[in-house]
């Protein structure tokens, strides 16, 4: 058991928070307008709200904004930790945080920046539980996700929980450039089938990408191709009666546009993608910038919901549910022909 009168605990939440909350500065617009400084936002956001004694610093936030300052700001925090890791504890969903990192972070990055947009809202039912499964791409941090999250929790007052992959919440790199709770404490769920069973199983609004990181993996020739989907969704929302909400996402290829993946690269450093495109050259010089994407519209058209009908038990269980994720496959990809045929 963890002493909690220990020097060793890693963070402490602040019940006493202002009640004013995080007030957008001019630093944060310069931080939002200038692609290194998306780091500091979040991190900054963070320590408003949570102690983070091995978080980074002013010093290092200054070094950030340098070409080649964030390898110095690494070294300098390192050394300040004693030559060790971020401490990593695991963290529990808070709705209270999720709310403020939507309203006093996500609200002007989707607003003013990816310009985030629902069309055919008339197709959201009035509550969950919903699996909501969306088209991805992009080769870069999930911003389709987190967009789409914001604006279904605006629309609807829902708390969503996207899915995603593991290396989001303990790979080396993501546990030195964002706190080590970050992803669960927003609602984050790891695409394991044991997470995702449980997060279905407790009645959650979750987002998933049933082409899994085939969809990034993809890149930009075949943007607009789906992949093929996975089958765990359409069995999870059979088993718990859960209703599945399709979403066609229009514009996330522009998040990280003209990549290609480096697999052999991608394999040696364990990371879900590793994107090569002209955009790689300052992600070198500004490591911060991983957080970042292209500045884009995103358009999201709500589609009508499917309910799972199936006979799982049945000897041909197995073949029904592959055949239903692939007609919703199919269906997806004539909504998205469709939709760019207007554009």
């Amino acid at each position: 058991m963890i002493n909690q009168d220990s020097e060793n605990l890693l963070y402490t939440h602040l019940e006493k928070v202002s009640d004013e909350g995080y007030k957008f500065s001019w630093f944060d617009w310069f931080c939002l307008w200038y692609p290194p400084g998306w780091l500091i936002l979040f991190n900054r956001h963070w320590q408003h709200y949570y102690t983070d004694p091995d978080g980074w610093n002013w010093i290092e936030y200054g070094l950030f904004l340098i070409p080649g300052g964030f390898y110095l700001a690494l070294l300098n925090r390192w050394l300040r930790l004693g030559c060790r890791l971020p401490r990593k504890e695991v963290g529990e969903f808070d709705p209270k945080y999720q709310k403020a990192f939507r309203v006093e972070i996500l609200s002007p990055i989707v607003k003013y920046y990816f310009r985030g947009e629902m069309q055919q809202v008339k197709n959201l039912p009035q509550t969950g539980p919903l699996i909501v499964v969306m088209n991805h791409a992009g080769m870069c941090f999930p911003w389709d996700f987190l967009t789409l999250g914001y604006l279904l929790s605006e629309a609807g007052g829902w708390e969503v929980h996207p899915l995603a992959s593991p290396a989001l919440f303990d790979h080396p790199w993501v546990i030195w450039w964002l706190p080590a709770k970050w992803s669960q404490v927003l609602g984050g769920v790891r695409a394991e089938l044991n997470d995702f069973e449980a997060a279905i199983a407790q009645g959650k609004i979750l987002l998933y990408a049933p082409e899994g990181m085939r969809g990034p993996l993809k890149g930009w020739k075949r943007r607009y191709q789906l992949e093929k989907f996975d089958v765990s969704f359409i069995q999870l929302s059979d088993r718990y009666n859960i209703p599945i909400l399709p979403v066609v996402c229009i514009g996330s290829e522009s998040l990280h546009p003209w990549t290609v993946n480096l697999k052999k690269l991608q394999q040696l450093v364990k990371l879900p993608f590793l994107p090569f495109s002209p955009l790689m050259f300052g992600l070198l010089l500004f490591p911060s910038m991983g957080v970042w994407a292209m500045k884009t519209r995103l358009r999201y058209f709500i589609q009508p919901l499917e309910p799972a009908e199936l006979d799982t038990h049945s000897n041909k269980g197995r073949t029904a549910v592959y055949q239903q994720a692939q007609q919703l496959r199919e269906k997806l990809q004539l909504q998205i022909n469709q939709v760019l045929g207007k554009l």
